[in-house]
């Protein structure tokens, strides 16, 4: 299926949707969380450059580390294998599960096997997937993606999830209780658990000096389906790698605070080595990822930790909803991942911003976001893949503004044409007035007004 732009479906989502306002209210709620957060902590700029530095070294010196880690995990008893592509890991799972007749999966978030559609992929082979987290759940049910990566279901009230609670498990009608509808998918998943044979995870860090995995969760489903399931699998992208265990002290701090505003997430679990009579598999998955290191000018996006906290602060992402982007990871982080996976597919994405850097501001480990934003722009527009309503435009106020005269001129005719034909302005440019009123002209320019005083004075 075509993806839609950005652009239309943020339009579609502001105009169309029941509660356009759902996502914006909670991503703000979410930003004002992290703030309070870290306002007690003193050392937290000091946090954010040393996580930086961590990310850096490691990303420039993956290759080791990824040894390092599989060395380790090895000799834990982990079974490691490698997948290439999305597919890959696709496969690579599901022949885990079909040699053990594994007849259903549990499966806590994991960003990276919605990134591959790991479930539609064993789903048409036969075996069930199960998500657990509260809202990988809702909108699993609802057949939707997540619209957020920390908290997938923002752009939903509690009014549809009791709806959509209604129709699948027949919960109370109209009951939007929140403790309730916990309640009642905590019981719908309990069965699934305990008698689960295989859990999956992702994995928000893995430690190389250990080959220990760390899964953060607030809700304890990563524990309890792979302590129940004798067959454990974690996925990992390549970039989640640290050097050390004590690194996770600087990590840990970071994110649960970038995230949702806690001093640290509920459970932060360590898999170390498979139980006993069981089995542990990590898949490190690459997925574009080694392509995306060596670019240049974008490779340090690689230092996310996936906290969310660009998404909720930029103002673009609240206002048109994170399903507008059409990639896994929406918002601005998303949209400097996606053009290194596909620039033609993608180029729309780095124009979904407006600049204003706060995402650069919040970002726990310190990425030049709006930075690689504009950066992006430029590579598109010397690529040719900007649709010419837009480059001529471009091109055409390079000229006006690089010449003194003209742009005088310009200024001039634009302050008379708006003040006489002030309907016809607005219908030449119906896009950018159907969200904002153009500016009452001045009388005299900048320029004339400056001669005229200091004349005076």
């Amino acid at each position: 299926m075509k993806r839609i732009k950005h652009a239309k479906a943020a339009d579609q989502y502001i105009h169309k949707s029941a509660h356009p306002k759902a996502q914006h209210v909670a991503a703000i709620h979410l930003r004002n969380k992290r703030d309070r957060a870290v306002t007690v902590i003193d050392e937290w700029e000091e946090l954010r450059e040393t996580a930086s530095k961590i990310k850096l070294h490691t990303l420039s010196n993956l290759h080791g580390y990824l040894e390092e880690f599989e060395a380790n995990a090895k000799a834990n008893g982990v079974i490691i294998h490698w997948a290439q592509t999305g597919d890959d890991l696709n496969k690579i799972v599901y022949e885990l599960l079909d040699e053990r007749n594994v007849p259903y999966l549990v499966k806590s978030k994991s960003m990276l096997t919605e990134e591959c559609h790991m479930n539609q992929y064993l789903e048409e082979r036969g075996i069930d997937v199960y998500d657990t987290d509260l809202g990988e759940r809702i909108v699993q049910l609802a057949k939707e993606p997540p619209s957020h990566i920390v908290v997938p279901a923002m752009h939903k009230t509690k009014e549809e999830i009791s709806d959509l609670f209604h129709k699948t498990m027949n919960t109370e009608k109209d009951n939007v209780d929140a403790k309730y509808l916990t309640l009642a998918a905590r019981k719908d998943l309990r069965t699934k658990f305990m008698n689960a044979e295989a859990a999956l995870t992702g994995v928000n860090f893995g430690v190389a000096e250990t080959g220990t995995v760390t899964i953060v969760t607030n809700e304890g489903n990563a524990d309890l389906g792979v302590n129940k399931a004798k067959l454990q699998i974690h996925c990992m992208g390549i970039e989640k790698l640290i050097p050390k265990l004590n690194d996770l002290s600087v990590f840990l701090r970071l994110l649960g605070r970038s995230a949702t505003g806690q001093p640290i997430t509920t459970y932060s679990s360590h898999y170390h080595k498979p139980k006993p009579e069981g089995e542990m598999h990590i898949v490190i998955v690459d997925n574009g990822r080694s392509d995306h290191l060596g670019m240049e000018d974008f490779w340090t996006a690689l230092k996310c930790i996936r906290c969310g906290a660009c998404m909720n602060t930029c103002p673009v992402y609240r206002s048109g909803g994170g399903h507008s982007y059409g990639y896994t990871v929406p918002g601005p982080i998303g949209s400097i991942i996606t053009p290194a996976r596909d620039i033609t597919q993608y180029d729309d994405l780095p124009f979904a911003s407006s600049l204003c850097g706060s995402c650069s501001d919040v970002c726990p480990v310190k990425i030049d976001i709006h930075g690689q934003l504009l950066k992006w722009r430029e590579v598109i527009v010397e690529s040719g893949q900007v649709a010419k309503s837009k480059s001529l435009p471009m091109k055409i106020g390079s000229t006006v503004l690089s010449k003194g005269q003209w742009y005088r001129l310009s200024g001039w005719g634009a302050r008379k044409f708006l003040n006489y034909f002030p309907k016809l302005a607005n219908a030449m440019v119906p896009k950018w007035t159907k969200g904002r009123e153009l500016p009452n002209p001045p009388k005299e320019s900048f320029r004339e007004w400056y001669i005229k005083n200091k004349k005076n004075g």
